[in-house]
């Protein structure tokens, strides 16, 4: 839907006041809670599920944005493949789920605030540019303990890709997948409509989540990254097209390569 200049300055501005509002409010969270985060992991993840619930509950009345959840989100143990569009799909997945914890790319570890956060509730941090042995490493890291049970989340394109765009879907997903024998659960989203990976500029309306039927264990590492590919993409330019996105039918691609650590 396009906006009269009038109403993109307005919306920007508004999207200005909640970046600003929001980054004011994680560096106070993290103060007043850090050291109930340093305690337990508990703690770290209580106080990141409860930034985000804020974050989700302000955007309503300063950016106009609504969320809306379709399917089942799990609430035993599973891998989460998810689209990653934008830095909202981390907090919104985050607090939705019972106890996640996240594959996440080593360097945000030194951001202020959300990497001692991150790290202290159980994200396990991958240097993906060291692709095989990043791969080993992060298998390591998951099977030695450095998180505790729940819902292991990871992006298989390693990086945020907006709508309509395409990226391959990278091996450290399968590895993971055959080495753990747990179902994946892909998620959809059109987040990134509404969200952007870059700019200021927030667009009002409804992004949606949804959790599709889940992979069982056992399915072929080659045919695991085309399944959850075929599940994932099409149903995620469907709900871009829902939120007014021009989007044209197109193939997979499956280009195994690297892990799936968010940038």
């Amino acid at each position: 839907m396009k906006q009269s200049g009038l109403a993109y300055g307005v919306q920007w501005l508004r999207s200005l006041a909640f970046t600003v509002v929001i980054y004011a409010m994680m560096a106070v969270v993290g103060v007043l809670f850090l050291p109930y985060a340093l305690l337990t992991r508990d703690g770290a993840m209580n106080t990141c599920k409860m930034y985000a619930r804020l974050v989700i509950r302000l955007a309503r009345p300063m950016i106009g944005l609504r969320f809306e959840v379709r399917g089942t989100p799990p609430v035993t143990g599973c891998m989460i493949a998810a689209k990653h569009q934008s830095f909202m799909d981390v907090m919104f997945i985050y607090q939705l789920l019972p106890r996640p914890r996240f594959i996440m790319k080593r360097l945000l570890l030194w951001a202020p605030v959300l990497g001692l956060f991150a790290y202290k509730a159980g994200c396990i941090p991958v240097d993906r540019g060291k692709k095989g042995r990043a791969i080993k490493d992060m298998l390591a890291r998951v099977k030695a303990g450095d998180a505790a049970p729940g819902q292991l989340c990871i992006y298989p394109q390693g990086t945020r890709v907006g709508p309509g765009q395409i990226a391959p879907y990278k091996k450290g997903t399968a590895a993971l997948y055959a080495d753990l024998g747990q179902p994946v659960v892909p998620v959809a989203t059109n987040i990134g409509v509404f969200w952007p990976k870059r700019g200021i500029y927030r667009r009002p309306g409804t992004a949606v989540f949804q959790f599709l039927d889940p992979i069982p264990p056992g399915v072929p590492l080659r045919q695991f990254l085309t399944v959850l590919e075929e599940a994932i993409e099409p149903a995620s330019d469907t709900l871009a097209r829902e939120a007014g996105l021009a989007i044209p039918t197109r193939p997979v691609v499956v280009m195994p390569d690297e892990d799936g650590a968010p940038v």
